[in-house]
């Protein structure tokens, strides 16, 4: 634990004002329900493509991925390198789909195309991913400033989550995009300060940084062979394909944001402009994994301090000598990958550069979680609210219904932040999760989209077969050794792809076999 200096304490508590601020400020301009959700189409495409590029570095990228270069290699890299394609696709259909409906949900033409199970489905899905990813970026910044000022993880969970939640519900969709520029330039600017200060410290500088990673295969990004129950490198891109064409194609936190852009033109120039700086702000991390690796080689006593950090935090300040030594004995070093950045920067970083990496990691977590209480919010006043209950409400009920909905999901995520408390990975948890909420979508949208002779009958039974499917790959290992023979070999990264092709294909299928069905038994006109 190392106590902020006064200096670095006033960087955050001005950042942290500047975000209410900002969320006050936008407030006198929300007097209705499109202001709200899309700021009246009226932001211009770099800057929602800046808010994208914000949202998708988040908190998990900014711990998570370091850890993974520190503990693994480079192959969750192949996630940022599968990007391009599914943005390609976005693009080209995605975009303009979405512009022509006029819908501000991301779920309102499945009930066009399917009926209303099918949008009501898909925004349960959604708001499922949406709990996983606010619970999981919440926990990210909590071990971050845990081991900054010894608070506890649950109170600066709570504290910060009450400065998000005001600013998210005052300022609606516009005060999100313009703050999560203002992060995005922050977390960029973070990034490169710590990449600075740990070859600075380093004795041979990036020579010695790239030639110690080097030797212990840091720079891999996995097995190019096609074996899908480890992860590889072809693992891994199916799992970014799949899931940045959910991202781009179902997410209600991108989708929203096609909406609030001048022109269609703009829409798709922000999905580049994302494509453009995350790839390489993404590399950015994994070279300062790695990076950390070679500093903590290069300094064994740190790794030593780190464990013994853990080891206290864990068994409590009366521990004894012995019990601390066993359990250091049995750290490895994917038991404390995700606190080696935390670490080094209790340690490391100067009077000021501290601060204003605090606020970089803060501005990781405040953005994409404020863009999913906007998101949560308006998929269920539009989707279920006005939908199921009132169908006729009026324009300013329907705007307190948005501020509503947006401080209770607020709440939501962070009450899962709270229960992550003690995961070892939080990439893994987050990726692991995501891909089971978003199987389910990805493929009744693909198979809507596509396969125009589906109805609603078929598209029931995919859905019904994708999911047992899903299920199955996500709990199958959980089976007892009588039934060993049910289990999955299939890596968790591959559940998102199993799940949307399965639904995809039988949608496909049952349609072709109902065609042919009625072909056979129908008499043939002359």
């Amino acid at each position: 634990m190392k106590n902020l200096p006064v200096l670095d304490i006033t960087i955050v508590f001005l950042y942290l004002l500047a975000m209410v601020g900002i969320g006050f400020y936008f407030s006198k301009k929300n007097k209705n329900a499109s202001q709200f959700t899309t700021a009246s189409g009226s932001i211009p495409g770099w800057a929602i493509g800046m808010s994208i590029y914000a949202t998708f570095l988040s908190s998990n990228t900014f711990l998570g991925v370091p850890g993974k270069a520190f503990g693994g290699n480079w192959n969750a890299f192949v996630f940022s390198i599968s990007m391009p394609f599914a943005a390609w696709i976005a693009s080209k259909y995605f975009v303009s789909f979405y512009r022509h409906t006029g819908e501000v949900s991301a779920y309102t033409h499945l009930e066009k195309r399917f009926g209303p199970w099918a949008r009501t489905y898909a925004v349960t899905c959604f708001l499922l991913t949406q709990f996983a990813r606010m619970g999981s970026i919440f926990f990210g910044m909590a071990l971050t400033l845990h081991a900054l000022l010894g608070f506890s993880m649950a109170s600066i969970m709570i504290v910060m989550g009450i400065c998000i939640i005001l600013y998210t519900v005052m300022g609606g969709m516009e005060a999100v995009i313009w703050t999560e520029v203002i992060q995005g330039v922050l977390k960029t600017a973070g990034a490169i300060l710590i990449l600075y200060l740990i070859i600075h410290a380093m004795p041979g500088g990036i020579q010695q940084v790239y030639t110690i990673a080097g030797a212990a295969d840091k720079f891999s990004l996995g097995s190019m062979s096609l074996n899908f129950t480890t992860s590889g490198f072809w693992v891994v891109f199916l799992y970014g394909f799949f899931i940045n064409l959910n991202n781009f194609g179902m997410d209600q936190n991108y989708i929203q944001r096609y909406h609030t852009a001048s022109s269609e033109k703009q829409a798709v120039k922000s999905v580049w402009l994302c494509v453009v700086l995350y790839v390489p702000a993404s590399l950015l991390f994994f070279i300062i994994g790695s990076a950390l690796f070679s500093y903590y080689q290069v300094n064994p006593q740190l790794v030593t301090d780190l464990k013994h950090s853990l080891a206290i935090d864990k068994l409590g300040q009366s521990a004894s000598v012995l019990d601390i030594n066993n359990y250091v004995s049995h750290l490895q070093p994917a038991d404390y990958a995700d606190k080696v950045l935390p670490h080094f920067l209790v340690n490391k970083m100067p009077t000021v550069c501290l601060g204003l990496i605090v606020a970089a990691i803060l501005s990781a977590a405040m953005s994409t979680i404020s863009s999913g209480m906007n998101a949560c919010a308006t998929v269920f006043t539009k989707d279920i609210y006005m939908r199921y209950f009132n169908k006729n409400t009026t324009e300013k009920r329907e705007l307190s219904m948005l501020h509503l909905t947006t401080l209770v999901f607020g709440l939501a995520g962070l009450c899962t932040g709270l229960a992550m408390i003690g995961i070892k990975s939080i990439l893994d948890v987050w990726w692991e999760l995501s891909g089971i909420f978003a199987g389910g979508m990805l493929g009744l949208f693909l198979l809507g989209l596509i396969s125009k002779q589906t109805k609603s009958a078929e598209a029931v039974t995919a859905v019904i077969v994708g999911v047992i499917v899903i299920l199955w790959l996500s709990f199958s290992d959980r089976l007892n050794a009588n039934y060993a023979f049910l289990k999955s070999n299939l890596h968790k990264n591959m559940i998102i792809v199993v799940g949307t092709l399965t639904i995809f294909l039988v949608g496909l299928l049952v349609t072709k076999g109902k065609q042919m069905y009625r072909n056979s038994v129908l008499p043939v006109k002359n």
